[in-house]
Parts: structure tokens; sequence; C-alpha cells
């Protein structure tokens, strides 16, 4: 494995930063004081700065030679609205906050790079360093983008990178083409007739009409689906009822879908809308669907694909880089900025030690040796995408 002697001088200093920002979460749209962190670290390498890009976002330019070439890399700073089980010094401080995800990694990951590339410059063009807020379900890329991140920071493409745990440190992993699932959150309001649990004649009782509902939903990916596409359909939650002896007028039935077609996410939405009305009809009342689509599929373009393995290939060889993995069922919202422009989203290894638990994990941590290689890598596929002539 290569890293870069001097990143890895300054490994100390990046372990640091990564866990002051750990020990102050904050949520979507609140990284006021990541955000600042970041903007003051970019600027005292010479970066020139863009604060409050989709709010709370963060966007360095930094220029070197004649090229007009430009590239974008991504790290997201937010954390998760969950509590922390873990109990070293750099623990979360703020009480339903807490970097579960690893995005306090991926900042100080592209910062080193960021530091290196403005003290060696040696590239051809322009690279920016977008610091997106809010991609724990707060959508902040595509704020970023509707702010005019791409007008403003005009660039041929864009590129991610999130950890993995289980994945060995020294490890890549990828593929072309989509990568991580779309999802849509839904809610189904099923309107009957409440009345006296003893008299259910009197009543259309929501409650079974919610049950047929549910079970028959699941025959959406079973009976409805291409058997070699991936879909998943999900009631997480059933409201209704205040009372042993009450039979409700109203249940409520919500969820979540995941797909990786466009295509297969609207026929996962109409086929739901079909089955919900229908059914309550059968039983004479009401079923109402609300389905909002969150987050994208997140897809690479080939050619984006091509320069991040070769750039992680260089830096810990072919063998440690594992390319054309399954797709992840799991959502990210890097996929709107993917929808803009061609890009590739990587995993890198966050081994099995301390902290080695899966990402949203209450005793997650992010694994500090890591460090060093992400920001290698970030600088290795800098200078691959902006060589010199």
């Amino acid at each position: 494995m290569t890293i870069y002697p001097e990143i890895e001088a300054f490994h100390g200093e990046l372990t640091t930063l990564r866990r002051d920002i750990h020990k102050h979460p904050e949520l979507a749209y609140e990284e006021h004081r990541t955000a600042e962190l970041v903007a003051d670290a970019l600027e005292s390498y010479g970066i020139e700065v863009t604060r409050g890009v989709g709010k709370t976002g963060v966007v360095g330019k930094l220029t070197s030679g004649g090229g007009n070439r430009a590239f974008g890399l991504r790290a997201d700073m937010d954390a998760l609205p969950m509590d922390e089980a873990n109990d070293f010094a750099h623990k979360s401080v703020h009480e339903g906050a807490f970097h579960g995800c690893g995005h306090d990694g991926h900042t100080v990951m592209l910062l080193g790079a960021a530091k290196h590339l403005a003290e060696t410059r040696d590239f051809d063009g322009t690279v920016y360093f977008i610091f997106q807020p809010a991609e724990e379900g707060g959508a902040g890329g595509k704020a970023m983008i509707d702010d005019g991140m791409f007008e403003r920071f005009p660039m041929e493409a864009v590129f991610g990178m999130h950890n993995m745990p289980g994945l060995p440190v020294g490890h890549f992993a990828v593929r072309s083409g989509p990568m991580m699932a779309s999802v849509a959150n839904f809610d189904i309001d099923i309107e009957g007739v409440g009345g006296h649990g003893a008299m259910p004649h009197r009543c259309i009782d929501p409650v079974p009409v919610a049950s047929e509902i549910v079970l028959a939903l699941q025959n959406i990916v079973a009976r409805t689906l291409d058997p070699i596409h991936a879909g998943v359909v999900s009631v997480t939650q059933i409201h209704g009822g205040s009372a042993y002896n009450v039979i409700p007028d109203k249940v409520r039935l919500s969820g979540c879908t995941r797909y990786f077609s466009d295509h297969d996410g609207k026929l996962i939405e109409n086929r739901m809308r079909q089955i919900a009305e229908n059914i309550a009809a059968a039983h004479g009342i009401k079923a109402t669907l609300n389905y909002r689509e969150n987050y994208p599929v997140l897809v690479n373009s080939a050619e984006e694909t091509d320069h991040c393995v070769q750039a992680a290939a260089d830096l810990v060889g072919a063998a440690s880089v594992h390319v054309g993995i399954d797709p992840v069922m799991g959502s990210e919202d890097f996929a709107f900025m993917l929808k803009e422009k061609p890009g590739c989203y990587i995993l890198i290894g966050n081994g099995d030690g301390q902290g080695g638990c899966m990402v949203h994990h209450p005793e997650y941590d992010f694994n500090d040796e890591v460090l060093p290689l992400g920001a290698s890598y970030w600088v290795k596929l800098t200078e691959s995408l902006l060589a010199h002539p």
C-alpha cells in the first residue's frame, strides 16, 4: 500500500481534526461549526472558499497551471440524529447527534487531500472541494445543485467516497452503473367507519383492510418486478386506534421502497396505488397513497469509474480494488450530483477493528488509520485526471 509520505507526516493532525468533528456533531443544515472549521482550514491552505452553498455547504477552489479542465471532489459533513454508545474521549457531546456514518472521516480525508494539493500543485487545471450538508435524509446534494453549484463552479465530473466497515483497510470497492438504490417513503391513509368494538356490523373496520393491503404489497416485488431486478417494499409503521373497545375510523400504513431503475420505481408506485385503492374500494371505503421519492438511483459512469479504479490500484494494487461488486440497497444523496454530471462513488475499507461495526450502529467509529489512504486516493485521482500535458 502506497501513501503519499507528506500526507502520512500529518496523519496525527488529521486524526485530531477528525476526532474534534466527531465530538461536536451537527445535524442536517445545522453544520455551522463544521462548515466554518472546513472553510477556515481551506483558507489556511491558500484555497479560495465559498461559504453557504446549499445553506451550510462549503466549496473550495484550487487552480494550478494553465489547463481549463475542472473536476469536483465531494465529502459530506452532517451527523445522524441518534445517540452514541461509545465511551472514548472524543464521544459526542451533543445528545441526539452522532457521527455514526463516518462523515467526520470523509470530511477530514478531503481536507487532507486539499492541504497536500495546495502545497504541491502537481496538477494542471481546477479542482473543487465540495463539502456537502444534510446527506442523512436532508437532500443536501440537491440543495447545493439548486443553489447553482454546477453553474457557479463548472466541472466536467464529480466524485464521492464512503467508508465501508467490514472491507479491510487498504481495500476499495466499486461498480460501474447502478450502485446504490433509490429510496421513496410512503403513507397510505385508510378511511373506514369507526364504532363500538362490540358492533362491527355497524362499522367498516379499516384494520383488516390495512392488513390485506400490507400482504398484497409484498406481491409487487415477487410478482410484478422482473425477477432479475432487485426491489424492496417495506411497511414499517401501522398506526390506528386508541382504545380496546373502539373500532377506529382511520389507519395509516407507512414505509419505504427501494429500487435500481426509474422504470421499476414508477412500476412500484403505480401498483401500490392500485392495490391500496382497489382493496379499500372492495370494502366500501377509501385509501389514499402519498408516495415521495427521496433520493434517486446512484449511477456511476463507466469512464469515471475506470479512472477511480486505476487511482485506487496505483495506491493499493489491483488485487485490493474490488470491481463489479453487487449493488447496495442503501441510498445516498450523491446520486443527485451524478444525475447532473458524470462521476463515480467509491467505497474505502474501514476495517474490522474498533468501530468496525456497520454504519448507523451506536458503537460505530471511523477508523483513523484510513485517513491518510483516503486523502492519498483523492490526490492520486486529481493528479491523474488533471495530469500535466
